[in-house]
């Protein structure tokens, strides 16, 4: 379904358009990456971490309530992300690329993070693996989500606002891509998506696959047979990749991703890449980008930090380009609806990154998108990092 062999092209997306002092870096990472995951000596202690450390497998769970709020025809089933260690499918990729840093000598290993999940899951297996850490973080997510710049600290990290540009997730990308390059002997970037320049896209799926993989064992195992529809959200798409690659060839299964329509699509407040964007080159990978018509990347909206990025992963594009999987706008005023009824008929808080996959869920049950083997929907992350955007929308201040 994807070709990583030319230099990670996912047919015409993906690449590598670095400025030529990335080049070295870039191939030593490639190199090192493709070693590692021919060692069974790394393999097995990243098995074995991913079993006592992260507490894998994560199981599915049902949800009869919504399935009768619904209307559903078929069941109706969560991927349980939210329950691994930090709480989210971010410390899959973390969990590996640390260990990489380890294996090829690095000292200091570096992050961007928008929702902190992924600056959290980093700064937590550069705790137990003895390594420093630096997360960086655009100073608007910063404000809103408080806990987790809390618990990077807590847990050791050195957090850096970033200030210039529109203090978000994409800038962060660009202060830590800096830093890297400026000591690549010693820096390792633990680059928290399925995006960048290669080898990033394919390194990142092919650390969160084990969410498929479980997945994909686990619906059979209950079912007898394979969903209907997989649901992810996709940012930059790390989650959804990882659950969608143990389904592309399976024709019978459809994939859906849920954008982040912000305000709404035609307000231009929004982070749906594919509903408002073109073709075009971001942080080193071509892919659809959130552009002007002169090439300038535009500035982006989500209720949910971890959405707000201008720019999808070359794979999920080329998925969109070939007509495998389908992609979404759910607007801030859906995925808080989804976040309140799933909190309050299934005792589960998904995170509001989650919320927007469940919003989409109930979109394709409510307008008749055939589900009768089932829908499995992947809650990436738990919702206790969004307690205070949350509260701030109903008016309530959480200290």
């Amino acid at each position: 379904m994807t070709d990583t062999a030319r230099k990670g092209r996912f047919g015409e997306f993906g690449g590598q358009y670095v400025p030529e002092t990335l080049h070295a870096p870039l191939t030593a990472l490639e190199r090192a990456w493709e070693d590692a995951m021919q060692s069974e000596e790394f393999l097995a202690e990243l098995d074995e971490l991913a079993r006592t450390y992260v507490g894998r497998p994560s199981p599915i769970t049902r949800a009869p309530r919504l399935e009768e709020a619904w209307g559903a025809q078929g069941p109706i089933y969560f991927k349980r992300e939210d329950l691994n260690h930090t709480g989210a499918h971010k410390i899959n990729n973390s969990l590996g690329q640390v260990l990489l840093a380890k294996r090829m000598g690095c000292t200091h290993v570096i992050a961007e993070t928008g929702a902190g999940q992924h600056g959290v899951a980093t700064a937590t297996v550069c705790a137990k693996l003895g390594l420093k850490c630096t997360v960086f973080m655009g100073e608007v997510d910063m404000e809103r989500q408080r806990l987790n710049v809390y618990r990077m600290q807590l847990l050791g990290a050195e957090v850096q606002a970033v200030t210039n540009g529109t203090r978000t997730l994409k800038d962060a990308v660009n202060e830590a891509m800096r830093t890297w390059v400026s000591d690549p002997e010693n820096i390792f970037y633990c680059l928290g998506s399925a995006l960048g320049p290669h080898p990033y896209p394919a390194m990142v799926r092919d650390f969160q696959r084990v969410i498929g993989r479980e997945a994909r064992a686990q619906y059979l195992e209950a079912e007898g047979h394979l969903p209907s529809t997989v649901v992810a959200c996709v940012g930059g798409g790390s989650n959804a990749i990882g659950i969608f690659s143990a389904f592309t060839e399976d024709k019978g299964v459809a994939l859906y991703g849920a954008e982040a329509g912000g305000d709404g699509v035609d307000t231009g407040r929004h982070a749906a890449r594919f509903s408002g964007g073109l073709e075009g080159v971001l942080h080193g990978t071509r892919t659809y980008v959130l552009q002007d018509e002169h090439g300038q990347v535009l500035p982006t909206h989500s209720i949910s930090a971890g959405l707000d990025y201008a720019a999808i992963g070359p794979e999920h594009a080329h998925l969109r380009h070939i007509e495998r999987a389908q992609y979404e706008a759910i607007t801030d005023d859906e995925a808080l609806d989804a976040f309140h009824e799933c909190t309050r008929l299934e005792g589960l808080m998904p995170a509001l990154e989650s919320s927007h996959a469940i919003a989409l869920a109930k979109r394709l049950v409510r307008t008749g998108i055939a589900h009768e083997r089932g829908i499995l929907i992947n809650m990436s992350g738990r919702g206790d990092k969004d307690v205070h955007t949350l509260a701030k929308t109903q008016g309530i201040e959480v200290d």
